[in-house]
């Protein structure tokens, strides 16, 4: 919010945020708070990469603050889905996790050099795609694009994508690791289909270690988030002023 508060600072754009659930402050304080400062006309944009879910709840939630503040109008931000740049930043938390971390030179007793293993190889590399998961099938379905876009676009000299999900629905992170085991890959990278830290991250991380910690013979690392930076802030306000230059046909 303080980024984007800063990028639209000269076009006299107030910007505001809450959550339909499970933190504050919620959806509906923030809408009262906008119409109190004199606002009746808002751009609802989800701040999700599902937009199966975004479609589905959004919508519900201001119809019900239309009847709490009828003066209130809104538009609708397309969500941030697979953009290209969301598909950019992606590609670059997994090339900060599959970079080899810088070796110490191994040295033997006698003082001959021991040869280092050899370095895997992105043809012997899988990574995984986490997403949340839902109990919507589109919405699942969503991520398995995703993926695959992901594959096509920024990840083709890699053994594969596999598709894996937090929670909700199967493969989890788990069925997503062994499937790339099965496919021989001797590193598998765990990419979060996420746009920020928090519990379901702490989910995909403790179910990669479980996994891990049965599979020695594997390099298996977890990626970050997207978070929050100058990239993600791009394509929210290219979303909102699209939902604007909509909103005046």
């Amino acid at each position: 919010m303080h980024r984007l508060r800063c990028r639209l600072d000269q076009k006299v754009t107030d910007v505001s945020g809450g959550y339909l659930d499970k933190a504050r402050p919620r959806l509906s304080d923030s809408v009262a708070s906008l119409v109190a400062r004199g606002h009746h006309r808002l751009v609802a944009l989800s701040l999700a990469l599902n937009g199966q879910h975004a479609m589905s709840a959004i919508p519900d939630v201001m119809a019900l603050e239309q009847q709490r503040h009828p003066t209130l109008m809104y538009d609708y931000g397309r969500p941030l889905g697979p953009d290209p740049r969301v598909l950019s930043l992606l590609a670059e938390r997994l090339a900060d996790a599959a970079a080899d971390i810088p070796r110490l030179r191994l040295v033997a007793s006698h003082g001959s050099h021991i040869d280092e293993p050899a370095q895997t190889t992105p043809s012997e590399t899988a990574i995984v795609l986490v997403g949340d998961g839902s109990t919507d099938p589109a919405a699942n379905a969503e991520v398995h694009r995703v993926s695959r876009l992901f594959w096509e676009t920024h990840a083709y000299d890699y053994m594969t994508v596999e598709t894996a999900f937090v929670s909700l629905t199967p493969p989890g992170v788990a069925g997503g690791l062994e499937r790339c085991r099965r496919l021989g890959a001797r590193r598998v990278i765990v990419l979060p289909y996420l746009l920020f830290s928090g519990g379901q991250l702490e989910r995909v991380w403790a179910q990669a270690l479980a996994y891990a910690a049965g599979h020695p013979e594997m390099d298996i690392r977890s990626a970050d988030v997207i978070g929050d930076c100058e990239a993600l802030a791009d394509v929210v306000i290219d979303r909102y002023e699209e939902a604007l230059a909509t909103a005046a046909l």
